[in-house]
């Protein structure tokens, strides 16, 4: 027969259950934060994109609108080409997880037409 409070015995399994499954759940928080972290962005890169573009169409240089409408963040993690009225900005997400740096990367365009820069 076994010895003890079968309530205390179930609240202490409970525990135990709770603990070893704590880092799963917080690996998937960090997963979830990640991936939400790519998509802004991707959102901030297809905006820096277009503002490059609007910057080409205008006369201006594309990398400085491109530059100016990313955060603070983001100055050392974007890469910019501009090639016949298209910018393409490549952009790094922050790593919240120890993942290589280009796994997350995001890559948009947007283009001007009749520009030859």
């Amino acid at each position: 027969m076994p010895v003890g409070d079968p309530v205390r015995r179930e609240r202490g399994q409970a525990t135990v259950e709770l603990v070893a499954g704590l880092p799963a759940l917080l690996l998937a928080g960090a997963a979830a934060l990640q991936l939400f972290a790519a998509g802004y962005t991707l959102t901030l890169a297809d905006g820096a994109a277009e503002a490059g573009a609007a910057a080409l169409a205008a006369g201006r240089p594309a990398r400085a609108a491109v530059g100016a409408a990313l955060p603070g963040w983001a100055e050392d993690r974007v890469a910019v080409e501009v090639e016949r009225g298209r910018v393409r900005v490549r952009l790094r997400p922050p790593a919240l997880l120890p993942l290589p740096e280009d796994v997350l990367a995001v890559t948009t365009s947007a283009a001007v037409a009749g520009v030859d820069h």
